[in-house]
């Protein structure tokens, strides 16, 4: 989650309290604050191909991602499923996490812990990968690897599994990506040999991880994550699948989970951190598709707890479990954790969440969270090595760094190249009155508005600078609503429309609508003053601060870090397209966004002096 300006943090939370106390009236039939979702339809994403990012960082995560996936042996991918199957395996192991062994034992090795989890991923990472890009080699791989994997599929592969309900999961998730963005017309009927195969061996209802629902040889067998698979069961329903897999998501609801959430307790507190924010996603679907605004209360209400336990970078959940409010865990888990946050699936479950929650809130200040994300955490990963090395963890400790997991393919592999296709559905969302901007990233958008063929192009090379130029092409003359994001701390914030202010209000923390008669060559600018302001980790340490200039945390890359004054840290100047200076008596102190570290040790968090 984010944190937003000391001002709008505030602001936020207690309209996010506002929400939580609106969840016990909607129990009684009073209308909530969620309620007000209700009086128009979501904001729309549009499809993964009618945008094309300019973006290096961007870019460059999809295609190194997408290499990695498109030199796997299928026969290695394939090799667990066969061998959990009994049928002969030819092909290389993949090594780590991804493969089989029939005397794994948690107490000695990592290698082997969750065989042929991350398949379906790379699956639908493949699928989405095609929509961007139409790349025909990108779609032959999804079928061969589907039809493959249907020969494979046999009760052996979740009676031999510790996470028989994460793998079925991401399989679902696979297979209805690749009918959907990859036109594989088998797809829904392998996803139901799948289904027929899974359900048997799948707890009956959504069950909390230490839960024993079937004989355990030692705990880890107790560690599934049956309480996220809602969501793309909805998915699945939603996109033709049959209303079995409405039923089967409703079935596996966590309502006891969502219910405490409805009702403004923390049930986040002690719970591991990914998964359960991953959770957060059925509950909006569940929403979505059944229009109970329960589980929008829900959501919304453990945003807000989750706000308040995060990191000035967004990042939440160190050493991957949530906390109590009011806590001094955080600020302990600076100096006694480097495993502040899980990076590629955390980012994942957090864009999603923040995607759901802005097309049915329409408020600006989840895109904010996406965006503070995104900069100050998944951008600035290392990249996914095809030797298995993944980056896992952020790392906010004073005397933190960038490694690479000891564990090879682990889970934030099969997310890493998700979240790479992510950005191309979370810039911009639309209705039928117009669109809405939310990621200021260089890119074009081209859709159809009534009738008429439109362009948008983006130019700018924010959040180093402050400018976004927009750029319009029309086939002819047409009315749209241009709704821009204006972020919570961007106070002074202006808009031009071919030269000339609009006289409109422009006010930081939420959307400001150009709505007009649009032509071919308008062009736009959006000015967001990049100024430096401070955000405490959290009330109980008002002198433990983070330095932000826009979106970006800027971090210390020399320590030890001396004390500052708060005069001392603002008054930080850019030496460099992204490079800030601190002056000392002594010798500067350089700052550097998360996205230009590499391999400097660096700190989060200040202590003022």
């Amino acid at each position: 989650m984010t944190s937003l300006s000391s001002i709008s943090r505030r602001t936020f939370l207690r309209s996010a309290s506002l929400s939580i106390a609106g969840a016990a009236s909607y129990r009684l039939g009073i209308p909530s604050i969620a309620s007000a979702a209700e009086s128009y339809a979501p904001l729309q994403e549009f499809g993964y191909g009618d945008v094309v990012i300019s973006s290096a960082l961007h870019m460059r995560q999809l295609r190194d991602s997408q290499a990695i996936l498109m030199n796997f042996s299928e026969d290695s991918l394939l090799k667990p499923f066969r061998q959990m199957a009994g049928q002969p395996a030819p092909g290389e192991d993949l090594g780590g996490w991804y493969i089989y062994k029939p005397d794994y034992d948690y107490h000695t090795d990592i290698t082997g812990f969750a065989p042929a989890a991350t398949f379906g991923q790379w699956v639908s990472a493949l699928a989405r990968s095609y929509a961007i890009s139409g790349s025909s080699p990108l779609r032959e791989k999804v079928l061969r690897l589907n039809r493959f994997y249907a020969q494979t599929i046999s009760p052996g592969f979740y009676i031999k599994n510790r996470f028989p309900a994460y793998c079925y999961d991401k399989l679902v998730c696979g297979l209805i990506d690749s009918q959907k963005f990859a036109g594989d017309l088998d797809a829904f009927s392998i996803l139901d040999h799948t289904t027929d195969v899974a359900m048997p061996h799948l707890p009956g209802k959504a069950v909390e991880q230490g839960t024993e629902w079937r004989p355990a040889k030692d705990i880890s067998w107790t560690w599934d994550e049956s309480y996220t698979i809602s969501e793309n069961l909805f998915l699945a329903y939603q996109r033709g699948a049959g209303k079995r897999y409405r039923d089967l998501a409703v079935q596996y609801l966590y309502n006891d989970y969502y219910n405490a959430l409805a009702n403004g307790q923390n049930a986040l507190a002690g719970r591991h951190a990914y998964s359960h924010v991953n959770s957060l996603s059925s509950a909006m679907q569940a929403y979505l598709t059944l229009a109970d605004g329960k589980y929008l209360s829900a959501a919304e209400n453990a945003f807000a707890m989750l706000l308040a336990q995060s990191y000035a970078t967004g990042g939440w959940g160190p050493d991957e479990k949530l906390r109590a409010t009011d806590t001094p865990d955080l600020a302990a888990s600076l100096g006694n954790s480097h495993s502040s946050f899980e990076t590629p699936c955390g980012s994942y479950a957090h864009f999603k969440i923040t995607r759901y929650l802005l097309r049915v809130t329409r408020d600006s200040r989840y895109g904010d969270s996406m965006e503070r994300v995104m900069y100050n955490t998944i951008l600035g990963a290392k990249p996914l090595q095809s030797d298995g090395h993944a980056f896992y963890y952020s790392d906010y400790n004073f005397a933190g760094s960038k490694i690479y997991s000891k564990w090879l393919w682990p889970c934030c592999s099969g997310t890493f190249p998700q979240i790479a296709a992510d950005y191309y559905i979370s810039a911009y969302f639309h209705d039928p009155a117009g669109i809405y901007l939310n990621l200021y990233i260089p890119s074009t958008l081209t859709w159809v508005h009534n009738g008429t063929p439109v362009s948008l192009t983006q130019k700018t090379s924010f959040p180093f600078d402050p400018l976004i130029e927009i750029s319009l092409s029309l086939a002819s003359s047409t009315r749209f609503k241009m709704n821009l994001r204006i972020p919570a701390w961007a106070e002074a914030a202006s808009v031009s429309v071919n030269g000339k202010r609009v006289s409109s209000p422009v006010v930081p923390g939420s959307f400001v609508a150009l709505d007009r008669k649009w032509k071919n060559g308008d062009r736009v600018e959006l000015d967001l003053p990049l100024t430096t302001r401070l955000e405490p980790l959290d009330e109980q340490h008002p002198d433990l601060v983070a330095l932000l200039c826009g979106p970006l945390v800027l971090f210390p890359v020399a320590p030890p870090v001396p004390k500052f004054t708060r005069a001392q840290l603002l008054a930080a100047k850019k030496s460099g397209s992204s490079r800030w200076q601190i002056e000392t008596p002594s010798a500067p102190i350089t700052l550097l966004p998360f996205t230009s570290i590499e391999n400097e040790h660096y700190s989060t968090y200040f202590n003022l002096s």
